[in-house]
């Protein structure tokens, strides 16, 4: 599918969440739980520099009993950041998403400002429409319209 990342984003919207590298990690995983969200992106101005995800509170936080009120979230962040551009296609996004593990790809413009952030379940969710638009159109061209 050769559909820019960025007509995704024009319909999901470019909230992106985020947090500085000093926030606490209990103040992270608060506005995580306040958005209904399983990753933030950390931020230095307006530049990505790391992820916090709900991974990261289970293996470094609970599991190496670190205590969320006094741990900055930039001690355990992923700093392994694979980003996007605007243009990338849905199809690329997918790949990247395979291939590297990740759950989440912030998106960012040529200056490396980031500009949104796109999930595995949004990229399945554009898929899933277009294979259903695709079916449909199909169905309409077999059947005459009518597909009973």
């Amino acid at each position: 599918m050769n559909t820019p990342v960025s007509t995704l984003l024009h319909e999901k919207g470019i909230t992106v969440y985020h947090a500085r590298p000093d926030t606490t990690v209990r103040d992270a995983v608060r506005q995580m739980n306040d958005h209904h969200v399983g990753a933030l992106v950390v931020t230095r101005g307006e530049r990505p520099v790391g992820m916090f995800t709900e991974r990261d509170v289970l293996m470094r936080i609970v599991a190496a009993g670190l205590d969320p009120d006094s741990t900055p979230v930039e001690a355990v962040m992923s700093r392994r950041l694979t980003v996007i551009r605007p243009e990338t296609t849905v199809d690329e996004a997918m790949a990247i998403i395979t291939r590297e593990r990740h759950r989440h790809l912030p998106v960012v413009d040529a200056d490396k400002r980031l500009v949104g952030m796109i999930s595995i379940g949004d990229l399945m969710r554009w898929i899933v429409r277009d294979e259903e638009s695709r079916i449909q159109n199909l169905n309409e061209y077999i059947w005459g319209g009518n597909p009973s």
